[in-house]
Protein backbone atom coordinates (compact mmCIF):
# COMPACT_ATOMS: atom_id res chain seq x y z
CA UNK A 1 0.00 0.00 0.00
CA UNK A 2 1.21 3.40 -0.97
CA UNK A 3 2.02 5.70 1.90
CA UNK A 4 1.09 9.34 1.57
CA UNK A 5 3.27 11.91 3.63
CA UNK A 6 2.03 15.10 4.75
CA UNK A 7 3.73 18.19 3.57
CA UNK A 8 6.41 19.29 5.70
CA UNK A 9 5.62 23.15 6.95
CA UNK A 10 9.43 23.52 7.72
CA UNK A 11 10.78 26.24 5.02
CA UNK A 12 7.38 28.40 5.16
CA UNK A 13 8.03 32.07 4.55
CA UNK A 14 6.01 34.48 6.09
CA UNK A 15 6.42 38.82 6.49
CA UNK A 16 5.49 41.23 9.22
CA UNK A 17 1.83 42.01 9.23
CA UNK A 18 2.53 45.24 8.66
CA UNK A 19 3.42 45.28 5.46
CA UNK A 20 0.73 43.34 4.13
CA UNK A 21 -2.27 45.52 1.95
CA UNK A 22 -5.57 44.68 3.78
CA UNK A 23 -8.66 45.81 2.80
CA UNK A 24 -10.00 46.59 5.86
CA UNK A 25 -8.62 50.21 8.06
CA UNK A 26 -9.52 51.33 11.22
CA UNK A 27 -9.71 54.52 9.58
CA UNK A 28 -12.43 53.40 7.74
CA UNK A 29 -14.73 52.05 10.82
CA UNK A 30 -18.35 53.64 11.55
CA UNK A 31 -18.80 55.80 14.34
CA UNK A 32 -21.30 55.11 17.05
CA UNK A 33 -24.28 57.47 17.68
CA UNK A 34 -25.06 60.12 19.81
CA UNK A 35 -28.23 61.07 20.78
CA UNK A 36 -29.62 64.53 19.10
CA UNK A 37 -27.34 64.28 16.04
CA UNK A 38 -27.72 66.03 13.02
CA UNK A 39 -28.11 63.85 10.06
CA UNK A 40 -25.06 65.05 7.91
CA UNK A 41 -23.73 63.75 11.04
CA UNK A 42 -24.75 60.33 11.00
CA UNK A 43 -23.87 59.89 7.30
CA UNK A 44 -20.24 60.98 8.12
CA UNK A 45 -20.66 58.02 10.76
CA UNK A 46 -21.14 55.23 8.53
CA UNK A 47 -18.46 52.99 8.10
CA UNK A 48 -16.30 53.67 4.54
CA UNK A 49 -16.31 49.87 3.80
CA UNK A 50 -18.26 48.10 0.76
CA UNK A 51 -22.00 49.35 1.01
CA UNK A 52 -21.17 52.52 3.30
CA UNK A 53 -18.24 53.52 0.45
CA UNK A 54 -20.31 53.03 -2.70
CA UNK A 55 -23.46 54.97 -0.82
CA UNK A 56 -21.20 57.67 -0.62
CA UNK A 57 -19.75 57.62 -4.34
CA UNK A 58 -23.10 57.19 -5.73
CA UNK A 59 -23.96 60.11 -3.37
CA UNK A 60 -20.71 61.81 -5.01
CA UNK A 61 -21.79 61.19 -8.81
CA UNK A 62 -25.10 62.40 -8.31
CA UNK A 63 -24.10 65.84 -6.80
CA UNK A 64 -21.15 66.40 -8.71
CA UNK A 65 -23.64 65.73 -12.10
CA UNK A 66 -26.05 68.35 -10.66
CA UNK A 67 -23.11 71.18 -9.80
CA UNK A 68 -21.80 70.39 -13.21
CA UNK A 69 -24.96 70.68 -15.30
CA UNK A 70 -25.00 66.86 -15.93
CA UNK A 71 -27.81 64.77 -16.87
CA UNK A 72 -29.31 62.49 -14.16
CA UNK A 73 -32.40 60.47 -14.70
CA UNK A 74 -34.40 58.26 -12.39
CA UNK A 75 -35.73 54.92 -13.74
CA UNK A 76 -37.85 53.09 -11.88
CA UNK A 77 -40.87 50.44 -11.01
CA UNK A 78 -43.91 51.06 -9.73
CA UNK A 79 -43.27 49.76 -5.84
CA UNK A 80 -41.13 52.95 -5.18
CA UNK A 81 -44.89 54.89 -5.61
CA UNK A 82 -46.43 52.04 -3.64
CA UNK A 83 -44.20 52.35 -0.66
CA UNK A 84 -44.76 56.37 -0.22
CA UNK A 85 -41.66 57.42 -2.21
CA UNK A 86 -43.42 60.13 -4.47
CA UNK A 87 -42.90 63.32 -2.12
CA UNK A 88 -39.44 62.27 -1.83
CA UNK A 89 -39.04 62.02 -5.98
CA UNK A 90 -41.18 65.50 -6.08
CA UNK A 91 -38.58 67.35 -3.89
CA UNK A 92 -35.52 65.87 -5.50
CA UNK A 93 -37.57 67.30 -8.96
CA UNK A 94 -38.55 70.70 -7.57
CA UNK A 95 -34.99 70.76 -6.40
CA UNK A 96 -33.29 70.70 -9.61
CA UNK A 97 -31.64 67.49 -8.96
CA UNK A 98 -33.36 65.04 -11.47
CA UNK A 99 -34.24 66.13 -15.00
CA UNK A 100 -36.11 63.09 -16.37
CA UNK A 101 -38.18 60.09 -14.95
CA UNK A 102 -39.07 56.88 -16.44
CA UNK A 103 -41.66 54.41 -15.63
CA UNK A 104 -43.13 51.21 -16.57
CA UNK A 105 -46.68 50.32 -17.17
CA UNK A 106 -47.49 49.95 -13.83
CA UNK A 107 -46.25 53.32 -12.54
CA UNK A 108 -49.25 55.52 -14.30
CA UNK A 109 -51.72 53.41 -12.81
CA UNK A 110 -50.39 53.99 -9.20
CA UNK A 111 -49.60 57.27 -9.48
CA UNK A 112 -52.62 58.37 -11.35
CA UNK A 113 -54.74 56.21 -8.61
CA UNK A 114 -53.09 58.34 -5.93
CA UNK A 115 -53.63 61.80 -7.78
CA UNK A 116 -57.50 60.66 -8.00
CA UNK A 117 -58.43 59.29 -4.49
CA UNK A 118 -55.82 59.09 -2.85
CA UNK A 119 -55.39 55.41 -2.17
CA UNK A 120 -53.74 52.96 -4.59
CA UNK A 121 -52.63 49.14 -4.79
CA UNK A 122 -55.68 46.65 -4.49
CA UNK A 123 -55.44 43.17 -2.45
CA UNK A 124 -54.95 40.80 -5.29
CA UNK A 125 -55.29 37.80 -3.86
CA UNK A 126 -58.64 39.09 -1.96
CA UNK A 127 -60.03 40.25 -5.70
CA UNK A 128 -58.93 37.47 -8.33
CA UNK A 129 -60.94 34.58 -7.08
CA UNK A 130 -63.73 36.09 -8.52
CA UNK A 131 -62.77 38.14 -11.45
CA UNK A 132 -62.65 41.29 -10.05
CA UNK A 133 -58.66 42.10 -9.80
CA UNK A 134 -57.47 44.86 -11.72
CA UNK A 135 -61.83 46.15 -12.63
CA UNK A 136 -61.70 49.60 -11.22
CA UNK A 137 -63.93 51.70 -13.85
CA UNK A 138 -62.33 54.96 -13.36
CA UNK A 139 -58.71 53.69 -13.61
CA UNK A 140 -58.97 51.50 -16.91
CA UNK A 141 -61.80 53.98 -18.77
CA UNK A 142 -59.74 57.63 -18.23
CA UNK A 143 -55.87 56.78 -18.19
CA UNK A 144 -56.96 54.30 -21.71
CA UNK A 145 -58.89 57.67 -22.91
CA UNK A 146 -55.75 59.81 -21.97
CA UNK A 147 -53.69 57.48 -24.11
CA UNK A 148 -55.97 57.68 -26.75
CA UNK A 149 -56.39 60.99 -26.85
CA UNK A 150 -52.38 61.47 -26.22
CA UNK A 151 -51.36 59.45 -29.63
CA UNK A 152 -53.99 61.31 -31.81
CA UNK A 153 -52.29 65.25 -30.52
CA UNK A 154 -48.38 63.16 -31.14
CA UNK A 155 -48.04 63.38 -27.08
CA UNK A 156 -45.71 60.27 -25.53
CA UNK A 157 -47.80 58.32 -22.90
CA UNK A 158 -46.49 59.86 -19.69
CA UNK A 159 -46.90 63.41 -21.47
CA UNK A 160 -50.82 61.92 -21.90
CA UNK A 161 -51.07 60.88 -18.40
CA UNK A 162 -49.83 64.05 -16.39
CA UNK A 163 -51.64 66.95 -19.11
CA UNK A 164 -55.01 64.60 -18.06
CA UNK A 165 -54.28 64.82 -14.33
CA UNK A 166 -53.17 68.50 -14.73
CA UNK A 167 -56.45 69.26 -16.32
CA UNK A 168 -58.92 67.46 -14.61
CA UNK A 169 -57.58 68.97 -11.13
CA UNK A 170 -57.71 65.99 -9.13
CA UNK A 171 -57.45 66.25 -5.29
CA UNK A 172 -54.24 64.72 -4.57
CA UNK A 173 -52.27 65.91 -7.68
CA UNK A 174 -49.40 66.89 -5.53
CA UNK A 175 -48.57 63.71 -4.65
CA UNK A 176 -48.57 62.79 -8.20
CA UNK A 177 -45.22 62.18 -9.93
CA UNK A 178 -47.15 62.57 -13.56
CA UNK A 179 -48.55 66.04 -13.05
CA UNK A 180 -45.63 67.05 -11.00
CA UNK A 181 -43.30 66.46 -14.25
CA UNK A 182 -46.00 68.51 -16.21
CA UNK A 183 -46.01 71.84 -13.84
CA UNK A 184 -42.28 71.32 -13.72
CA UNK A 185 -41.53 70.57 -17.69
CA UNK A 186 -39.82 67.26 -17.02
CA UNK A 187 -39.35 64.50 -18.95
CA UNK A 188 -41.54 61.72 -17.69
CA UNK A 189 -41.79 58.41 -20.23
CA UNK A 190 -43.48 55.29 -19.53
CA UNK A 191 -42.39 51.98 -21.05
CA UNK A 192 -45.28 49.57 -21.50
CA UNK A 193 -45.49 45.77 -22.14
CA UNK A 194 -48.74 44.93 -23.42
CA UNK A 195 -50.89 42.77 -21.50
CA UNK A 196 -48.39 43.40 -17.91
CA UNK A 197 -50.76 46.11 -16.40
CA UNK A 198 -54.50 46.50 -15.30
CA UNK A 199 -55.29 48.95 -18.13
CA UNK A 200 -55.16 46.52 -21.08
CA UNK A 201 -57.92 44.42 -19.89
CA UNK A 202 -60.60 47.40 -19.96
CA UNK A 203 -62.85 47.67 -23.29
CA UNK A 204 -61.15 51.25 -23.98
CA UNK A 205 -57.72 49.52 -24.50
CA UNK A 206 -56.72 50.48 -27.89
CA UNK A 207 -53.17 48.47 -28.66
CA UNK A 208 -52.42 51.03 -31.24
CA UNK A 209 -52.52 54.04 -29.06
CA UNK A 210 -50.57 52.36 -26.30
CA UNK A 211 -48.04 51.13 -29.02
CA UNK A 212 -47.34 54.38 -30.25
CA UNK A 213 -47.23 56.89 -26.93
CA UNK A 214 -44.82 54.08 -25.40
CA UNK A 215 -42.56 53.89 -28.36
CA UNK A 216 -42.72 57.98 -28.34
CA UNK A 217 -41.55 57.58 -24.76
CA UNK A 218 -38.58 55.46 -25.71
CA UNK A 219 -37.63 57.70 -28.27
CA UNK A 220 -37.45 60.56 -25.76
CA UNK A 221 -36.22 58.53 -23.03
CA UNK A 222 -32.89 57.98 -25.72
CA UNK A 223 -32.43 61.88 -26.08
CA UNK A 224 -32.07 61.92 -22.45
CA UNK A 225 -30.19 59.05 -22.43
CA UNK A 226 -27.90 60.55 -25.28
CA UNK A 227 -26.75 63.34 -22.85
CA UNK A 228 -25.77 61.44 -19.59
CA UNK A 229 -21.84 61.86 -20.31
CA UNK A 230 -20.34 62.77 -16.74
CA UNK A 231 -24.19 62.06 -15.67
CA UNK A 232 -26.50 59.66 -13.67
CA UNK A 233 -28.74 57.07 -14.19
CA UNK A 234 -30.72 55.00 -10.82
CA UNK A 235 -32.87 52.47 -11.51
CA UNK A 236 -35.17 52.15 -8.45
CA UNK A 237 -36.95 48.71 -8.09
CA UNK A 238 -37.26 47.67 -11.77
CA UNK A 239 -36.00 44.11 -12.59
CA UNK A 240 -36.98 43.77 -15.86
CA UNK A 241 -38.26 46.50 -17.85
CA UNK A 242 -36.28 49.45 -17.45
CA UNK A 243 -32.95 47.52 -17.05
CA UNK A 244 -34.00 46.50 -20.77
CA UNK A 245 -35.27 49.79 -21.81
CA UNK A 246 -32.07 51.56 -20.95
CA UNK A 247 -29.67 49.36 -22.44
CA UNK A 248 -31.63 49.40 -25.72
CA UNK A 249 -31.26 53.09 -25.12
CA UNK A 250 -27.72 53.04 -24.39
CA UNK A 251 -26.95 51.19 -28.08
CA UNK A 252 -28.78 53.11 -29.34
CA UNK A 253 -27.47 56.65 -28.67
CA UNK A 254 -24.01 55.14 -29.05
CA UNK A 255 -24.85 53.87 -32.69
CA UNK A 256 -25.46 57.10 -33.55
CA UNK A 257 -22.28 58.80 -32.53
CA UNK A 258 -23.17 60.52 -28.92
CA UNK A 259 -20.20 59.60 -26.50
CA UNK A 260 -22.26 58.26 -23.98
CA UNK A 261 -19.03 56.55 -22.08
CA UNK A 262 -18.41 57.97 -18.86
CA UNK A 263 -21.84 57.65 -16.78
CA UNK A 264 -22.43 56.38 -13.44
CA UNK A 265 -25.18 54.10 -13.19
CA UNK A 266 -26.72 53.39 -9.72
CA UNK A 267 -28.92 50.37 -9.22
CA UNK A 268 -31.51 50.35 -5.69
CA UNK A 269 -33.22 47.39 -4.65
CA UNK A 270 -34.19 44.24 -2.61
CA UNK A 271 -31.79 41.60 -4.62
CA UNK A 272 -28.68 41.43 -6.81
CA UNK A 273 -31.02 40.82 -10.37
CA UNK A 274 -29.83 39.57 -13.57
CA UNK A 275 -30.73 41.98 -15.27
CA UNK A 276 -29.92 45.50 -13.12
CA UNK A 277 -27.20 43.86 -12.09
CA UNK A 278 -25.72 43.03 -16.23
CA UNK A 279 -28.02 45.93 -17.82
CA UNK A 280 -27.53 48.81 -15.95
CA UNK A 281 -24.72 48.56 -13.45
CA UNK A 282 -22.12 46.25 -15.61
CA UNK A 283 -22.05 46.12 -19.55
CA UNK A 284 -23.23 50.04 -19.84
CA UNK A 285 -20.14 50.80 -17.59
CA UNK A 286 -17.48 49.01 -19.55
CA UNK A 287 -16.25 52.21 -20.77
CA UNK A 288 -15.24 54.35 -18.56
CA UNK A 289 -18.24 54.30 -16.35
CA UNK A 290 -18.80 53.32 -12.56
CA UNK A 291 -21.24 50.87 -11.96
CA UNK A 292 -22.75 50.80 -8.23
CA UNK A 293 -25.17 48.27 -6.74
CA UNK A 294 -27.35 49.14 -3.00
CA UNK A 295 -29.16 46.59 -1.87
CA UNK A 296 -32.23 47.18 0.64
CA UNK A 297 -35.96 48.76 1.08
CA UNK A 298 -36.85 51.13 -1.23
CA UNK A 299 -38.38 52.74 1.74
CA UNK A 300 -35.69 53.36 3.87
CA UNK A 301 -32.83 53.30 1.06
CA UNK A 302 -34.04 55.67 -1.16
CA UNK A 303 -34.94 58.46 1.52
CA UNK A 304 -31.61 58.21 2.67
CA UNK A 305 -29.95 58.67 -0.58
CA UNK A 306 -31.86 61.87 -1.15
CA UNK A 307 -31.23 63.40 2.38
CA UNK A 308 -27.39 62.49 1.88
CA UNK A 309 -27.68 64.29 -1.79
CA UNK A 310 -29.18 67.26 -0.30
CA UNK A 311 -27.20 67.76 2.73
CA UNK A 312 -23.88 67.89 0.08
CA UNK A 313 -26.15 70.21 -2.05
CA UNK A 314 -25.87 72.62 0.72
CA UNK A 315 -22.57 72.52 2.19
Amino acid sequence: MTTWRPISLEGVRSYPLRERPSKVKVDDFGKPWESGGLMKQWLRSLPNILAGEEFRKAVDAIVGAVKTGKMVILGMGAHPIKVGLNPVIIDLMERGILHGLALNGAGIIHDAELAMVGQTSEDVAAQLGDGKFGMAEETGRILNEAIIAGAEKGKGLGRAIGDMLVQQKFPYNHYSLLAKAVELDIPITVHVAVGTDIIHMHPKADGAAIGRTSHLDFRIFAGLVSRLEGGVYINLGSAVILPEVFLKAVTLVRNLGHPVKRLTTLNMDFIKGYRPMTNVVNRPTLEGGKGIFLTGHHEIMFPLLAAAIIEAMEQ
